[in-house]
């Protein structure tokens, strides 16, 4: 029944003047629990179910939702995103145009060995109590501790005017961890998490006194640290610090939509941008990665793109819009740079819900490994920093960035010495690119979530990175 439906919308909106229509209808099941400082604040059950559709007519964009899923309501949808691509199309300055994608039909199961929706309430918020009350038991100077959990289970029906119907189920699994110690004045705070699309298999992996004295060692050795110095320094950096900064400071400057709109890779296109040893790729293939799936939000396969090769800018991270405005922009100005530089849709269309239209998003965003070992990274450099775990950090479309730490050391000699806190770094992230000296042949891919006016599940990892210099902030 609703497949036909679907169809008759597909339909209609053809026969009322869309070059273009296709339809993301979504249920989400899940369940979130939130623990402060011993104390339930959220248990809930979560549920959601829509549909998002999306048409172009005379080159512009509709886009209408419904949370009803019969013909007659589908049809209606259809007609108010068709009447408001009409209003659009008097206003916009570029006509909407996509680059051709195969026509596909597949229905994805998501691969899990323990599904979260059979995993009692009961037994989840256990686990989120016991991490809570076992960092407060392990260290009596933390003063508050926020443990929580969520699973969320989605079913998405794709289907579009060019033929594409895809059926794909995924399912994701979150817990993290933050707390705060305080002693002599002295105030610490330590955050840790972990997430797979594998299933509930992720908590049985993370036990809940290991989990919780990751976050608890941390946190007393930032209460004994000292303050770093202020300067520029070398440094190494490990997998979580790096993944932010890949992610945050150079992942956002690959999107094509933050491209076209000036970013400072767009003088960029083709050319250098990192040292010759610096690869960056975002796969959305990676194996239990929170990035990870089958198919995009434009039912386009998702695949390992290469965005740095070699340190040269060779690809953008594209939805059909974007991917089709590139092709004709460099047909256009620089027909040359075709022969390496990638113009073809690489599966990053992704929406938070049916409630919004998707946009250019990362999948697990990382540097390639090379082959030093994390000894040999450190053995040259005569003072420096080991940065480890990150703290938030933010990055600007002119490349400027900025970011804090939870866990960082001084090298000493090519040793790991003392702990380190509050330590800051920041810098322009293409002269940073340029700075990398050696990589590390470890890997790493943690979960993360990303923010663009929708929140995504992204990976972000790699492995340990030598950089010859970086602006460190600290005491005088």
């Amino acid at each position: 029944m609703l497949k036909d439906a679907i169809h008759e919308a597909l339909d209609f909106a053809k026969k009322n003047g869309a070059s273009f229509i296709d339809l993301r209808i979504q249920h989400s099941y899940g369940a979130r629990f939130v623990v402060r400082d011993k104390v339930i604040e959220v248990a809930r059950d979560i549920y959601s179910s829509g549909v998002g559709i999306r048409v172009i007519v005379d080159g512009a964009w509709g886009f209408a939702t419904t949370n009803k899923f019969s013909k007659e309501d589908l049809i209606r949808s259809v007609r108010n995103a068709i009447s408001m691509a009409r209003g659009s199309s008097k206003l916009i300055r570029r006509k909407v145009a996509l680059a051709e994608v195969d026509v596909v039909e597949d229905k994805i199961k998501a691969n899990v060995s323990k599904d979260p929706a059979n995993i009692s309430p009961e037994e989840k918020l256990e686990y989120t109590l016991d991490v809570n009350q076992t960092i407060f038991d392990l260290e009596k100077r933390v003063k508050s501790v926020q443990t929580r959990y969520s699973d969320e289970k989605i079913f998405q029906t794709y289907a579009n005017s060019e033929g594409t119907y895809i059926e794909q189920e995924k399912i994701y699994v979150y817990f993290g961890a933050d707390a705060m110690a305080v002693e002599n004045g002295i105030k610490a705070s330590a955050r840790e998490d972990f997430g797979s699309i594998k299933g509930y298999d992720i908590i049985y992996e993370n036990e809940v006194e290991n989990f919780s004295s990751i976050l608890v060692e941390r946190l007393r050795k930032q209460l004994k640290a000292k303050v770093a110095k202020g300067g520029s320094f070398p440094a190494v950096i490990g997998p979580k610090v790096i993944g932010l900064f890949t992610h945050e400071a150079f992942g956002h400057l690959s999107e094509a939509d933050f491209v076209i709109s000036g970013a400072v890779t767009s003088q960029k296109i083709g050319q250098k941008v990192a040292s010759d040893i610096v690869t960056i790729i975002d796969d959305g293939t990676l194996p239990g990665a929170f990035g990870s799936f089958v198919y995009d939000d434009e039912g386009v396969g998702s695949q390992k793109t290469i965005v740095v090769k070699n340190g040269i800018l060779v690809s953008l991270l594209y939805d059909r819009e974007m991917a089709k405005a590139f092709e004709m922009m460099i047909k256009r100005m620089a027909p040359n740079l075709l022969e390496y530089f990638n113009v073809k849709p690489t599966g990053n269309s992704r929406a938070e819900s049916f409630r919004v239209p998707p946009i250019i998003r990362m999948r697990n965003t990382y540097i390639e490994p090379k082959d030093y070992s994390v000894e040999e990274l450190m053995e040259d450099i005569k003072f420096g920093y080991y940065l480890v775990a990150p703290l938030g950090g933010q990055a600007n479309l002119d490349g400027t960035f900025q970011g804090g730490t939870q866990e960082a050391y001084e090298i000493v000699n090519g040793e790991i010495k003392e702990p380190i806190r509050n330590v800051s770094f920041s810098g322009n992230t293409l002269e940073t690119l340029m700075k990398i000296d050696a990589i590390g042949k470890d890997f790493d891919i943690r979960s993360g979530f990303c923010g663009k006016g929708q929140t995504m599940y992204v990976g972000i990892g790699g492995p340990h990175v030598r950089v010859k210099e970086m602006i460190i902030g600290g005491g005088a």
